[in-house]
């Protein structure tokens, strides 16, 4: 009884700083790397996900998506608004056009036909991490344990699809909405692992001096791009992958990547990305 009570206390904490910090539905993020009046507004939709996408103390939208879509936009001739949307309504958002692009450490990878993409800009490795004490050390160890992670991310397809021999038969998999929650699931014990990418689970440790053990073995390596509605037929798709490529060659991406993470090269591999 004392630890669903302990449950249910962390569960109601951070519901009410979630709703404190991003109020109800979608809400719009300032962004002070805008101020190209008179441009057409690009709506990019997006979720809390530090280095990614995240607000900072002054209210506004930064990470590397956020500087890396201002830039992008901005050599395209637009103004980049991004607003705060629920991760799982993105292709709904995108549908009735409330977005234009869903962006926020998207992967590509089993999704291709579902959207119309720009990229890959970026890869990314998916792997599962585990307390610091855990006897976990690789993937089959795995065996009867409980998974975290959060809902319709593609650790939640890999564990759910169980077509990956390496992966064996879990006990169960808790799928989060909100991708914050994972982490105090995992801390309190209320699962074995979780799983997520390696940048987003690095930048959590760092910015609550929390430690967790990352197998090495990751569970697979993804291109990150960015999600256009799959009837959205006005080609910027195709112009902002031309844009993102330009910027990688003359290092723009890397000059933004190296502000959040270190080593930014290794994630800058996208041309030989699935060869």
């Amino acid at each position: 009884m004392r630890r669903i009570k302990s449950f249910l206390i962390i569960i109601c904490m951070l519901s009410i700083y979630a709703a404190s910090f991003y109020g109800c539905g979608k809400k719009e993020w300032s962004d002070s790397h805008n101020n190209e009046a008179g441009l057409p507004e690009i709506v990019i939709g997006s979720d809390n996900y530090p280095p990614y996408n995240y607000v900072d103390t002054d209210g506004n939208a930064t990470g590397i998506d956020v500087e890396l879509a201002t830039e992008a936009f901005k050599r395209m001739g637009y103004k980049a608004r991004f607003i705060y949307i629920d991760w799982e309504d993105k292709k709904n958002l995108l549908a009735d056009r409330t977005i234009d692009c869903a962006w926020g450490s998207f992967s590509m990878d089993g999704r291709e036909n579902e959207y119309r993409w720009a990229g890959p800009y970026m890869t990314s490795r998916q792997v599962v991490a585990v307390n610091m004490e855990s006897d976990i050390y690789y993937l089959e160890d795995l065996e009867g344990k409980t998974i975290a992670v959060q809902t319709t991310t593609r650790p939640e397809k890999i564990f759910l699809s169980k077509t990956d021999e390496r992966i064996p038969a879990i006990r169960s998999l808790i799928a989060l909405q909100k991708r914050e929650l994972i982490y105090p699931f995992l801390s309190k014990g209320y699962a074995d692992a979780l799983a997520a990418h390696e940048t987003a689970i690095r930048q959590y440790m760092e910015d609550y001096n929390i430690k967790f053990r990352i197998l090495d073995e990751p569970l697979e390596t993804v291109g990150l791009g960015v999600a256009f509605d799959k009837n959205d037929d006005r080609g910027i798709e195709k112009q902002l992958t031309e844009i993102l490529n330009q910027m990688r060659n003359d290092g723009t991406e890397k000059k933004i990547i190296s502000r959040y993470i270190p080593d930014a090269d290794k994630y800058l591999e996208v041309d030989s990305y699935g060869k």
